[in-house]
């Protein structure tokens, strides 16, 4: 079978979330932080024929890009890799050495903050962010009718702020707060609903993904 650049790119932006992977047999691809406050997911065009476990998903790829246009040919224990004369023999992980994603889909409990954010809105705050030296990007509605993205430092009132205007049909007043290292965001344009329970979830459906990122403590709903 063929792997497409699109789902190649996924498990590479997989892999910057975990090192390692369980992938199911099936259609949807997923993987979970090792701190568990990451959790991804991905519908793919590719029916995988059997669950496989990788336990370096960097060097997998790395060994995929070896071969242009490779086809694959998965065993119980292997995959082989393969264009023309060559080929690689690479060997599967036991399952029981991967932190793997649930097999049950995640939802949250409730969604009190949603709005749509540009693939510019987002690349544009995360790249304030990392020139500012923002540890966090903030979600932030002062109860207007406008709700803006953040670039911040949530424990210095004096820190330098980049900010973005979104579109929210919420008036109430919050300031929900993720690290800015934990959006590990394939770019796209994504739905953006929030819980104030403690959970987000940024999804992409023409690329089919997920995200479930945990809010931080700072975070304040109706305050």
């Amino acid at each position: 079978m063929k792997i497409s650049s699109q789902t190649l790119s996924i498990l590479k932006n997989f892999s910057s979330i975990n090192g390692n992977i369980l992938v199911r047999a099936g259609s949807t691809l997923s993987t979970i932080s090792p701190q568990k406050n990451i959790l991804a997911s991905a519908v793919v065009s590719e029916n995988f024929p059997t669950s496989f476990a990788i336990y370096d998903l960097g060097q997998f790829l790395g060994a995929v890009s070896l071969f242009e246009d490779p086809d694959f040919d998965f065993n119980d224990k292997f995959v082989t890799i393969s264009s023309g004369k060559r080929s690689i023999k690479y060997w599967f992980a036991e399952p029981s050495m991967i932190l793997a994603a649930p097999e049950k889909k995640l939802q949250l409990p409730t969604e009190e903050v949603v709005f749509d954010a540009s693939a510019s809105n987002i690349s544009e705050v995360l790249k304030a962010a990392s020139v500012l030296q923002a540890p966090e990007i903030a979600v932030v509605s002062d109860g207007s009718t406008q709700t803006k993205l953040v670039a911040t430092n949530v424990k210095n009132d004096t820190s330098n702020e980049y900010h973005v205007d979104v579109a929210v049909t919420n008036e109430a007043k919050f300031r929900m707060v993720f690290k800015s290292e934990n959006l590990k965001l394939i770019s796209g344009d994504y739905k953006v609903s929030i819980s104030s329970k403690g959970m987000g979830k940024f999804a992409n459906e023409k690329a089919g993904l997920e995200y479930f990122i945990a809010t931080e403590s700072s975070s304040k709903y109706g305050q």
